[in-house]
């Protein structure tokens, strides 16, 4: 039996989720497990929060992160939502695994979720066990902490806990408990939800906590509904272009894992590139490539017009009016995103200054590396090299090229480019690597983590990829074998769910 925490430290709970109407989630404990045993602890996070590292790290705080006590001044909850889920409609789904033990206010001000995945069964489950493997757990801690590191929007990975339990997947598997760290896991389905069942008054409560919370300058507009709108498809603009921009395949944007804060949210059978092309898909449910590296703009669109849709009953003026109005917002994330794209790929290629056509050269560059099975991280880390080759430690790029003179014919353009810019050659290398990591979550490396995890119990290697993927910009030449592309016999061809 879960039992509360008498003395469970500083956990300053303030939690507004839960007290929103009782049909938005259902109150429940998470269900305790056999032998907590804590994997690690992300103690800048924790200070972060404002919580007591030390405490969570001890025996007691070990049993509220793997749910078996609950601190005080927590309200766990599974929130309810639907969804698309490969644009097929679910009308729901809901935290199966997952429970919502409560916010914190941080140090820096901003209200965050602390969230328990895999803490057991809830009346969202399907039929599901609750429970997550440890493979899946820490994947999803290294990846959102590297895409931290990388400075994308994600949620955060606070803490990962062995629950000295099996669970059952295509074999037995020892359990694990992530500790997610979100601004918020309100989604485009759980407005769904709502909008499935004609809750209209449901889902403006839902917009008007929204507002306050993500997006308070909505509340000043003639439409507040019609601002949240833009402002979620700006967030998702600037989001997904930055993962095209790392080379990050999420693998299943369905629209209940879009959050609407804007944080790439719920890794499962995420991936980065290695070699880079535009039709790239590591996931084994994605059979017909829907959420392939090249297609997920598009989808963000589409799933952002279903957040359109649910919004539409409360937006002002007439029916007719608020449709105008929603469809020209949703028709503007392409420009938006390819804005934001756009500077992205001038920074890749250090540029300082914006100029027509920049945009073209670095999409040229991005179809030579397609065809010529480049490395993506390695292809842009190295263009430092090529302007600095005495200071440089990031090896040729054109090595990386099958006909190494496509990219010669390229760096011809690029240096032409160049010299419309005013910095020296040291200066633009510099923003270059500022611009470039030189270390991703390569799979086959991730992989390599997880199988020492699970076969030999071994965390070592997990502790060290954490620590070069924490600077992924700077050069680490005594892990440089941490950036390599795998092996013909080391790649990864899938990733998988880890339900």
């Amino acid at each position: 039996m879960t039992e509360t925490a008498a003395n469970a430290g500083p956990l300053p709970f303030d939690n507004s989720y839960a007290r929103l109407p009782e049909h938005f989630f259902a109150r429940l404990p998470p269900t305790p497990v056999e032998a907590p045993r804590l994997i690690r602890l992300n103690r800048g996070l924790a200070e972060t929060l404002g919580l007591d590292a030390a405490f969570l790290a001890s025996p007691a705080g070990t049993e509220i992160l793997a749910g078996n006590r609950i601190p005080d001044g927590a309200e766990p909850i599974a929130m309810a939502y639907a969804g698309h889920q490969f644009g097929g409609w679910v009308p729901q789904l809901g935290d199966g695994r997952a429970i919502l033990i409560g916010e914190v206010v941080g140090r820096d001000g901003i209200r965050r979720d602390i969230h328990l995945k895999g803490a057991g069964r809830t009346p969202f489950s399907r039929n599901g066990d609750g429970r997550a493997a440890l493979g899946p757990v820490l994947r999803e801690y290294i990846v959102s902490e590297a895409m931290h590191a990388l400075g994308l929007p994600t949620t955060r990975a606070l803490a990962a806990i062995a629950t000295g339990e099996p669970v059952i997947r295509e074999r037995y598997l020892p359990g694990a408990v992530l500790v997610r760290v979100a601004e918020s896991h309100v989604r485009v389905g759980t407005f769904q939800y709502f909008t499935a069942r004609g809750d209209t008054e449901a889902v403006k409560r839902l917009a008007d906590y929204v507002i306050a919370r993500h997006y308070p300058q909505a509340a000043a507009s003639d439409d507040p509904y019609a601002a949240l709108l833009d402002a979620v498809v700006g967030r998702q603009a600037r989001l997904v272009a930055g993962w095209l921009l790392v080379g990050f395949i999420h693998g299943v944007m369905n629209t209940d894992n879009m959050s609407v804060a804007g944080e790439t949210i719920d890794y499962g059978p995420c991936a980065f590139m290695d070699f880079y092309h535009p039709h790239t898909v590591y996931s084994s449910i994605d059979h017909m490539g829907r959420y392939a590296y090249g297609n997920q703009p598009p989808i963000a669109q589409w799933n952002l017009a279903q957040l359109g849709q649910c919004l539409l009953p409360i937006m002002s003026g007439t029916e007719a009016e608020a449709l105008k109005r929603a469809q020209a917002i949703i028709d503007g994330f392409a420009n938006r995103f390819e804005t934001e794209l756009t500077a992205g790929l001038q920074r890749k290629l250090g540029l300082d200054t914006a100029k027509a056509g920049d945009l073209a050269l670095g999409q040229d560059l991005l179809k030579r590396m397609a065809e010529n099975e480049a490395d993506f991280t390695l292809t842009f880390r190295g263009l430092a090299d090529v302007i600095d080759p005495e200071g440089g430690t990031d090896g040729d790029p054109r090595n990386l090229f099958n006909k190494p003179g496509d990219f010669d014919d390229w760096v011809g353009f690029w240096r032409a480019r160049l010299e419309e810019e005013a910095r020296s050659p040291q200066e633009l290398a510099a923003a270059l690597r500022a611009a470039n990591p030189m270390f991703i979550p390569r799979n086959h490396q991730v992989e390599a983590v997880i199988r020492a995890a699970e076969d030999r119990d071994d965390f070592a290697p997990f502790e060290k990829l954490l620590k070069v993927l924490a600077r992924p910009f700077d050069d680490q030449p005594e892990n440089r074998r941490c950036a390599l592309p795998p092996r013909p016999d080391e790649v990864v061809h899938q990733t998988f769910c880890g339900t």
